[in-house]
This record gives structure tokens, sequence and C-alpha cells, in this order.
């Protein structure tokens, strides 16, 4: 008889109290933030709003696909692709610099257990310099080299540059400290220059997920180029800003699928790449 009866939550689930209360404090911390952030979704279906949503979505159907119009798009989607990597290969030049700087272990002055003072001072001013690139997001560079060089390609190259420079820079710096500075270190003691360290003792170590995270920044650079369209730096994000305001709902339909299947074929070949160079 005993065996039919329900158990208490607390038996079925040793941790069903501490579920129960991590759950009922995150919503108490989440509800006063969605009050302050006024999020209210219904207002999607109230009437007022519901019939100018639905004549917007209207307007995506049919796509254009006419051989013009495909054509233009299919050019400013590998504009897309040029600007997300050349900003790639340029934050790649910033971030290897920096992050070679602040990596502890190809200090030959930390070899004695103490960096010197100006070897720190360096190691730190890399970290910061990577801290302040990263900390603008690049939008804001887009913005700013907008008005400094004009719309274009340019300016969505410089922003995704800096950006990407100082994240990249940041975790490669991370990824080479957490690995095991023997070899390194027995390089550097026995006359190896930092280059040779690095290429011999650290490179080897930590390619794999190098290569893997540099790969996934690209597929992010993408998305990135995309978006700052928007604000003029050419590509397939402008040419959509320019049908929106026109509200011209089947060409936006169009380079959505068109930008979708190009983030997919995106990852297709990231990951290709990361089982090629790994």
């Amino acid at each position: 008889m005993a065996a039919i009866l329900p158990r208490p939550p607390e038996h079925r689930d040793p941790a069903w109290t501490a579920r129960l209360s991590w759950t009922l404090a995150g919503l108490v911390l989440l509800w006063p933030l969605l009050v302050w952030t006024e999020f209210r979704p219904w207002r999607l279906f109230a009437p007022d709003s519901l019939k100018p949503t639905l004549k917007f979505l209207a307007g995506f159907v049919p796509p254009r696909v006419d051989a013009e119009f495909v054509g233009l798009v299919v050019r400013e989607t590998w504009r897309t692709v040029a600007i997300a990597t050349a900003g790639l290969t340029l934050a790649l030049m910033l971030a290897l610099p920096l992050a070679l700087l602040s990596v502890r272990a190809l200090s030959v002055s930390g070899l004695s257990g103490r960096m010197a003072p100006l070897p720190a001072v360096v190691r730190l001013a890399s970290r910061g310099l990577a801290l302040v690139l990263r900390s603008v997001p690049e939008l804001v560079w887009a913005l700013v080299f907008v008005r400094l060089v004009g719309p274009g390609p340019t300016a969505g190259v410089l922003a995704i540059g800096l950006t990407y420079g100082g994240l990249l820079g940041k975790v490669y710096g991370e990824i080479l400290e957490s690995s095991d500075a023997h070899a390194t270190t027995s390089l550097l003691r026995n006359g190896a220059s930092r280059l040779q360290a690095f290429f011999y003792g650290l490179l080897p170590q930590e390619t794999a997920e190098l290569t893997s995270y540099t790969v996934y920044r690209w597929e992010c650079a993408i998305r990135a180029s995309a978006v700052l369209g928007f604000v003029g730096v050419g590509g397939l994000g402008q040419q959509m800003a320019s049908s929106m305001k026109l509200f011209n709902g089947g060409e936006v339909a169009t380079m959505l699928v068109l930008f979708v299947l190009l983030v997919a074929g995106a990852g297709r070949l990231g990951a290709w790449l990361r089982r090629v160079l790994a």
C-alpha cells in the first residue's frame, strides 16, 4: 500500500527544493526588469497594431526574383563577405601582436620568476589596448568611420578590424596563457627567440582551438557586416535598408532568404575549415 502512495517531491528529486527556490528567485528578479524595460509583447496583437503588422508582412509575398534584382543582391552579398573577410584580416594583424605581448610565458625576464618593469608595463598596455578596442561595438566604430572616411566598405572593414582585433587579441592571449608553458620556457632558456618559442612551443598545443575560434569569428563578422550596412558601409545590409525605407517587402524577403543561406553556408564552410586546418 505504501508503494502506491505518491511520494513528496523532495523524495523523488533531492534537488527539488533548491531548483524551486532558484526558480522563484529568478522570477522575482526578472519581473522588475521586465517592468522597467516596458516589455509588452502583447501590444503586437492589439487591434491598432495587428492590422499594420499583417499589412507589412503581406508585402513580403511574393519575393522579388527577377534576374536584374537577384544579380544585384548576389553582388551585394559578395561585398558583404568581402567586408567581413578583409575586416577579420585586419583584426588578425592587430590581434597577433597584442596576444604575443600579453602572454607571460613568452617573457624572457619572467624566467627568473618576476617580470622586469618595462615588459610588465608593455604586457599591461597590450591588454589595455585590447580592452579598449573590444569595448567599443563595431556599430559605433562604423558610425565614426562613416563620418571620417565617408560611406562605403572602408568604414566597415575598419570597424570590424578594430573591434574583432580586441576580441581576438584577448581570447588568443587567454588561450596561450592557459597552455602548458614547459616547452616554451625550455626553448627560451636555451637561447630561442620569442617568435621561435611561440611557433615551436605554444602554437602546436593550441592550433586547433585558435583555428576554431578564428573561424567562428569570421562567421560572426559576416553577420556583423550585414548589420553595419544599415549605417552606410555598403553590402547586403545597406541594400536591405533602402528597400525597407521604400516599403518594398518583396525585395526584403528575397534578401532575407539569401542572407539565411549565406549564414548557413558560412557555417558549413567554417565546419569544413575547422576539420582541414585543425
